[in-house]
């Protein structure tokens, strides 16, 4: 033979690793105070299996602004082949996020594997009382060749048609650490065990907003692409 070649394929889509900075952290706690005094049930809009879910209020839209926009366009500059296969609708739209919501998960509780609507999703752990590594100590999961308690997960399937998973492994250092991913990823969350304290994780979805008003303004105003022809609703 004259010549092997080693390709790997290329993965179009992936994921965005954020840790969150000191200021966004804090007003992400004031919505979920907000939220605990005006709670707004979100537990029969969700997959999870858990006690409670509560719906979020982003005033003035300050986190899509401060943190989402600029993970889109992170997000189209590190995986611009996604933008091109979202790109669907006939005419540009804007984005907006479209549900935000907080977790309260509790011992024994979980998150089947699902995935989101929209184009974008993202998680965010607030408050993460175990150790993943005094969980995967645990009978059920020290006995196991795939030890889950207490992870995150998201699974796809590999060119042979696998299922793979990608693990992260929670304990307080997660705390205010950001995934930004695509809507379609499916992802799981496994229980946690020996533990009377609540695990508290923020989601959220961005989609197109093609309302009938918001679309008149945005074609009116004929703003500059940033996304595949699409840009923000700044409203």
């Amino acid at each position: 033979m004259e010549e092997i070649v080693t390709k790997t394929p290329h993965q179009p889509v992936g994921w965005l690793e954020v840790k969150l900075a000191n200021l966004e952290v804090e007003r992400l706690h004031s919505y979920i105070g907000y939220a605990e005094k005006n709670p707004i049930d979100r537990n029969s809009t969700l997959a999870g299996n858990i006690s409670k879910s509560l719906d979020l209020i982003d005033d003035d839209n300050w986190f899509f602004h401060t943190v989402l926009v600029p993970l889109i366009e992170e997000y189209q500059t590190q995986f611009p082949e996604y933008a091109r296969r979202v790109g669907v609708l006939t005419e540009d739209a804007p984005f907006c996020m479209n549900s935000f919501w907080v977790n309260f998960q509790k011992e024994n509780e979980f998150n089947p594997i699902h995935n989101h609507s929209g184009v974008f999703s993202f998680a965010i752990w607030i408050k993460i009382p175990t150790n993943w590594r005094e969980q995967h100590k645990i009978p059920i999961s020290a006995n196991s060749n795939s030890p889950g308690a207490s992870n995150f997960e998201f699974s796809y399937t590999d060119m042979l048609g696998a299922i793979t998973q990608n693990t992260f492994l929670l304990d307080k250092e997660a705390e205010g650490r950001m995934l930004f991913f695509p809507s379609g990823l499916m992802h799981n969350v496994y229980p946690f065990y020996n533990c009377s304290e609540t695990r508290i994780s923020i989601s959220g979805n961005v989609s197109f907003d093609i309302s009938e008003n918001i679309m008149k303004q945005y074609r009116a105003q004929n703003r500059n692409s940033t996304f595949n022809g699409a840009t923000y609703n700044r409203d």
